[in-house]
């Protein structure tokens, strides 16, 4: 094609390079006819053309290795460049038809002196020519420079390469796509794995459009390979995502659970329902940032979500039953002091069995207020045992203190 000219792949340099390594390694001098038909030509003319073209061509020889006996052989023994040119079929369709004809009858008459076939020297007479032709088979077998469908590779290689990383540039500098990213830097985004999915539709479908004409497999393994880097590239923000998606959450638990306790809801039954709601909105948001081009897992940050939570949960508890066993401490301290003392300035003979008696009285009434304070953590049996027992023993201490007071 005209505008092609002095392009390294679109001109198709490498494989004409690849010829002339072949010819100068397998056969000895002869004279070739390489035809050059420029399509689509410009206004610009021929005879400016065609130097850039052979210039071109004298170029890739030059730097071409040869073999010791031909490292100073000229292009032309072994070639006999001819460049011509079409007009645009689109534009110029008379004009081209017959242009055609024109380079037909050249093919026509190739063998004619002068003709696209060349100087003949290699001609063999027609006796001889199935073995020659035969020959001639062997050796391009057993040459691999010679295969086509390899060549027919490395020129896919190259471009369907070339192409994937156009659309992976063109990704990364995509308007959409940077807006996306900004936002959420700043928090969780609605809709990401829809505009994300529609940003990397948008360079896969353009890849495969541009690449569709090259070998498949080729196209189909570079086009993964376009994925991966596109993924690897977009995941980072993903991760982000999942980040706040998580906060917020968490902080979601928190806020939940502290007015679910302030409603008088049970701690467990709250922990339960707060959880539950929020491990849900964490799912919805993850099912909200998936994209259709990848299977990500967000696993990891829902576990680590969920340890969260139970630390919460657990500190909360914590805090939460200190603050239920030091008000009934208190309360007994109240119930016990006063009384208590005052039976001991008495000093009769009933003192004892009356302050065993308000003991027992205050201690029951506590136990009774404490277990259905605490009923709301469904904690096990042994656990509201031994904190019913650990009660039980600061009422009694409460007495003996009070004894030691009165003995000192």
């Amino acid at each position: 094609w005209c505008h092609d000219i002095g392009r390294e792949q679109a001109a198709n340099k490498p494989l004409l390079k690849t010829v002339f390594q072949v010819m100068m390694r397998l056969f000895s001098p002869r004279k070739t006819t390489l035809l050059f038909v420029i399509r689509d030509k410009t206004k610009t003319p021929l005879e400016y053309l065609e130097p850039i073209l052979r210039e071109d061509i004298q170029k890739i020889w030059d730097a071409v290795p040869k073999p010791q006996t031909l490292k100073n052989t000229p292009l032309s023994e072994f070639f006999n460049v001819e460049v011509t040119a079409l007009s645009s079929y689109e534009e110029k369709e008379g004009q081209f038809k017959e242009q055609v004809a024109e380079l037909r009858q050249r093919f026509f008459h190739s063998i004619s002196p002068g003709g696209l076939a060349g100087d003949r020297q290699g001609v063999v007479p027609a006796s001889g020519f199935s073995f020659s032709a035969q020959q001639i088979w062997r050796v391009i077998k057993e040459n691999k420079d010679l295969d086509l469908p390899a060549h027919k590779v490395m020129v896919a290689t190259v471009r369907c390469e070339e192409i994937a990383n156009d659309k992976l540039r063109r990704l990364s500098a995509d308007e959409g796509w940077l807006a996306l990213e900004e936002a959420v830097q700043e928090g969780p985004v609605s809709g990401f794995g829809k505009r994300l999915s529609s940003v990397l539709d948008t360079y896969l479908s353009e890849y495969d459009m541009e690449a569709v004409y090259f070998d498949e497999g080729v196209r189909n393994a570079k086009r993964k390979q376009l994925e991966s880097k596109a993924l690897d590239f977009v995941y980072p923000t993903y991760s982000t995502l999942l980040g706040h998606l998580r906060s917020k959450a968490f902080e979601s638990f928190k806020i939940q659970l502290e007015q679910s306790l302030k409603k008088g809801e049970g701690f467990a039954a709250s922990v339960r329902t707060c959880t539950q709601s929020c491990m849900l909105e964490f799912d919805r948001g993850c099912a909200d940032a998936a994209i259709r081009q990848a299977k990500w897992d967000a696993s990891k940050v829902r576990e680590k979500l969920r340890r969260d939570i139970d630390t919460e949960a657990s500190s909360v508890r914590s805090v939460k039953l200190s603050a239920i066993i030091a008000d009934h401490e208190k309360n007994l301290t109240e119930a016990l002091s006063g009384p208590v003392e005052s039976l001991f300035e008495v000093g009769d003979e009933d003192t004892w069995a009356s302050i065993r008696r308000l003991l027992k009285r205050e201690t029951e009434a506590a136990v009774l207020k404490f277990s259905t304070a605490i009923a709301g953590f469904e904690m096990d049996q042994a656990a509201v045992d031994t904190m019913v027992q650990n009660l039980r023993s600061y009422a009694r201490n409460v007495v003996v203190k009070k004894q030691e007071k009165k003995l000192e």
